[in-house]
C-alpha cells in the first residue's frame, strides 16, 4: 500500500489487528502496546487521516473505501455494504426506525441519505458515531455498555425500547436455522433485539449468507417473526423453502 513509507511499526500492526476483526478499541491497544492512551488516540487520528480507518466511540472501524485492506480481512465487508445499501433504500421520509448493533447493521446507517426526514433509534455507540453531523434525528437509548460491540442494553436500555414504536428495525443476528430460527450469541444482546421485534411494525434481518443454517445460543426471535431477510445471496433449497412458507421475503443485494 502506498501509504506504509509514513506508517510507523506500531500503526501497522494496529492496521492488522483491525485486518482480524474490521474493528479495534482503545483498552484492547493498551494491552497490545505499551504506550499512553493519547499516544494510541493519535495513531488513529493518523490512519483516519490517510483513510485507512475510521475512529469511532472508544476505538476505530475499517473504513469502507480502503478495498485494498478489506480484501485481506476475509471480514465479507463488500457483502456488508451492498446489504446496507439495498436495507437503507426501504426507509422512508418520515419512518421512525430502530439500527441495533453489529457491522452489518452500521452499514445500513452508513447509507441512510443526510437530512432525511426520519428518526432513528439505536443502542449502539459506533451507529450513533456514523450519523453524527448527517442531521438526522437521532435517538441513543441509555444502559450498560457492552464493550465488545458497543451497544447498550440491560433495563434501562429495555425500559426505553418498550416506550416506543418503530415503523421498520433493522437487525443483525448470529444465525438462523429452522428450528431455532434467528439466535445471536450474547444474552443481553438477545433480549434486546425480542423488545425491539415486539415494537415494530415491519422486522428486517441483515445478514451475510454465512449465518444461514447456523444455531447460536440464545433464539430472539421465531421465523413468523421476521418480515424480511436482506442478505448477499439466497439460502440453499431447504430453507429457502422454510422462510417462504414462514411468509418471509428474502431480498438479495445487488
Amino acid at each position: 500500500m502506498t501509504h506504509n513509507q509514513t506508517i510507523n511499526q506500531r500503526q501497522q500492526q494496529i492496521l492488522d489487528r483491525m485486518a482480524l476483526d474490521g474493528e479495534v478499541k482503545i483498552a484492547e491497544l493498551k494491552e497490545m502496546f505499551d504506550v499512553t492512551e493519547m499516544t494510541l488516540r493519535r495513531d488513529l487520528e493518523k490512519l483516519e487521516f490517510m483513510g485507512l480507518l475510521r475512529r469511532t466511540f472508544g476505538g476505530a472501524i475499517l473504513v469502507g473505501k480502503d478495498i485494498a485492506l478489506q480484501d485481506r480481512t476475509g471480514f465479507m465487508m463488500d457483502e456488508k455494504m451492498r446489504i446496507g445499501l439495498q436495507a437503507a433504500q426501504l426507509v422512508k421520509s418520515g419512518d421512525s426506525i430502530f439500527l441495533d448493533g453489529g457491522s452489518t447493521t452500521l452499514q445500513v446507517a452508513r447509507y441512510l441519505k443526510p437530512e432525511m426526514n426520519i428518526t432513528v433509534v439505536t443502542n449502539a455507540l459506533n451507529i450513533a458515531a456514523e450519523l453524527q453531523g448527517k442531521q438526522i434525528s437521532t435517538i441513543v437509548v441509555g444502559g450498560m455498555l457492552l464493550d465488545k460491540t458497543s451497544t447498550l442494553v440491560g433495563p434501562i436500555a429495555a425500559g426505553s425500547i418498550a416506550q416506543m414504536a418503530f415503523d421498520r428495525v433493522f437487525i443483525g443476528t448470529t444465525g438462523v436455522s429452522f428450528k431455532h430460527g434467528f439466535s445471536n450469541s450474547n444474552m443481553h444482546e438477545a433480549e434486546i433485539k425480542r423488545l425491539v421485534i415486539k415494537q415494530a411494525s415491519e422486522v428486517n434481518i441483515v445478514m451475510d449468507h454465512k449465518k444461514y443454517g447456523i444455531r447460536d445460543l440464545f433464539s430472539f426471535a421465531s421465523l413468523n417473526d421476521v418480515d424480511r431477510i436482506i442478505s448477499d445471496r439466497c439460502p440453499d433449497q431447504e430453507l429457502d423453502g422454510i422462510l417462504k412458507e414462514a411468509s418471509v421475503e428474502i431480498v438479495v443485494s445487488c
